[in-house]
């Protein structure tokens, strides 16, 4: 795992709160959350030789999910939180999985211009506050490759009630990756276990 030097920024855990992190992997259990990772990994339409960065990877289950099925892609995964990447550094191990791991932050991604083929984004999104998400998503575009893709899944609402949430209401995250540079196409919806809905989002940079 290499640790990137970066200005700290605060940021919100991905259970929400640091002590909830050992519940992580049994929320995306119980959630049906694999079966949108495994619809992810099917429309990156990843090829021998690729690049990809998951961009907020948690405790890596997409890069793991992606590992097992593409041998000969190069993975890589971002995630401001230590203990999380500490958590996916061992499953890789476990698996035989070679995987690049770093600490940082999705609005200032710690690698080149047009670096990666791909890019994935899972449930991250709605971390950010308004700015960051545009940030991030100018970042995403500015490490892929001409004809890049970009691939990300985050939570869908209908009302307003969930104030974190306020910019993921009906269609406005393809709208925010369409301005960004994007050319988006129709969300694919995917109910999850107890949790709502889930939009994924395909958009290639043009």
């Amino acid at each position: 795992m290499t640790e990137i030097s970066s200005q700290e920024r605060d940021y919100l855990p991905g259970m929400g709160k640091h002590y909830l992190l050992p519940l992580y992997d049994v929320v995306h259990r119980v959630s049906a959350l694999r079966g949108v990772h495994e619809q992810m990994i099917a429309l990156a339409g990843l090829r021998d030789g690729h690049r990809l960065l998951d961009v907020g990877c948690g405790t890596g289950n997409l890069l793991r999910a992606t590992g097992k099925r593409h041998r000969n892609v190069e993975l890589f995964g971002l995630d401001p939180d230590l203990k999380m990447l500490a958590r996916a550094e061992r499953k890789f191990r476990r698996d035989g999985l070679t995987v690049r791991l770093d600490r940082g932050y999705a609005q200032e991604l710690p690698y080149p211009d047009h670096s990666f083929d791909r890019v994935f984004s899972s449930l991250a999104l709605h971390h950010l506050d308004t700015a960051s998400k545009d940030e991030m998503l100018a970042e995403v575009r500015r490490v892929l490759k001409p004809d890049g893709l970009l691939v990300l899944a985050d939570a869908v609402l209908h009302d307003h009630k969930h104030e974190h949430l306020r910019d993921n209401v009906g269609d406005a995250v393809s709208k925010r990756i369409a301005a960004a540079g994007f050319t988006v196409e129709p969300t694919r919806m995917k109910k999850l276990r107890f949790f709502g809905e889930v939009g994924i989002e395909v958009a290639r940079v043009h």
